[in-house]
């Protein structure tokens, strides 16, 4: 089969003939139609990134045809339409990931190929509004901002809600899913053409972030934030305290500004806030999202679809943050 290979370090992504998958117990053999870059497959690639192992197939990514399965109990999901879920062993607490959880596309050969293997318990029915295309941008980063924003932040009808950074996969959606839950959503971005997309998605509104009180200006838009969805942390984080009213959820699923610092401590205290980290999510989560997502018909955002083998291309237009949305192989 053909796949992506990355040989090490700052090494270009190349296109070349691998073995088919061997199938164990439990697994299925899933031909990819589409699959999605996240940030993660930058940090690999750049060795950023904790257990890494050379070569490797990256891509967590993914949705296809079941072409076979390992056992006759789940004979019934050949030929049928996919989406897999990249979250793997996750472990029997819910609220927490296991030790040797991983994430589909290191450790474990990923959806950067013409076929891949995953357990059957980790096959979801593709949505039937969904191309193939459409349906490979959302299970990583549709399940990040789907825990971090439903499960940890607990978002409801009529909050306002900040996504900060939008643009990038999870904080879009982030925006679409709490439109679809009735909150008032608001906006962060470096671009202001970013800014004006999430306003066509139904957000209320938004804010560059390189303005100098861009915190001021937006409290004043909104009146304050009862959830606060962030992934850079940084020097600005303080400043997320400070427009999240009393009783407010701040969380965030990445620091790509670095350690952050809270600010002053009697406003987290005296506000009663909540402030938590969150990082993927579990199998029940993951048929959660699938679920909202047939409920509400949502669209995930297609930035650029590119032929397999132009990956080194698509991932060089996520290093220079040009998308808006995801960035989709199609195999």
């Amino acid at each position: 089969m053909k796949a992506i290979i990355l040989e090490g370090i700052n090494k270009p992504f190349s296109y070349a003939d691998v073995a088919l998958p061997t199938l164990e117990t439990g697994e299925a053999l899933v031909r990819i139609k589409a699959a999605a870059f996240n940030h993660r497959d930058l940090w690999i690639q750049k060795g950023q990134y904790a257990g890494l192992r050379f070569p490797s197939i990256q891509g967590s990514d993914g949705s296809g045809i079941v072409e076979k399965v390992a056992d006759e109990k789940d004979i019934a999901w050949v030929g049928k339409e996919v989406v897999i879920n990249p979250s793997l062993n996750w472990g029997n607490n819910p609220d927490v990931q296991a030790k040797d959880y991983i994430i589909l596309g290191m450790a474990q050969d990923g959806t950067f190929a013409e076929y891949v293997k995953i357990k059957t318990n980790l096959l979801h029915h593709k949505p039937g509004h969904l191309s193939h295309e459409q349906a490979a941008a959302f299970p990583l980063a549709g399940l990040t901002g789907y825990r971090a924003l439903i499960t940890r932040a607990k978002a409801k009808y009529g909050d306002n809600v900040l996504i900060t950074g939008a643009g990038g996969g999870v904080a879009l959606f982030c925006v679409q899913f709490a439109i679809a839950l009735g909150c008032n959503v608001y906006v962060t971005s470096g671009s202001e053409d970013k800014i004006e997309k999430a306003i066509l998605l139904g957000a209320k509104g938004g804010i560059n972030y390189k303005k100098e009180n861009w915190h001021k200006e937006i409290q004043q838009m909104s009146g304050g934030f009862d959830v606060i969805v962030d992934s850079s942390c940084g020097n600005t984080f303080e400043k997320l305290v400070d427009i999240c009213k009393p009783a407010g959820r701040i969380v965030f699923y990445g620091a790509t500004l670095g350690a952050f610092n809270s600010g002053i401590p009697a406003k987290i205290f005296w506000k009663q806030l909540t402030i938590c980290g969150s990082t993927m999510g579990n199998e029940n989560e993951f048929a959660d999202m699938v679920s909202f997502i047939n409920k509400h018909e949502i669209y995930p955002i297609v930035d650029f679809i590119y032929p397999l083998e132009q990956a080194q291309a698509a991932i060089e237009r996520m290093e220079r943050g040009e998308q808006f949305g995801k960035i989709v192989l199609k195999i």
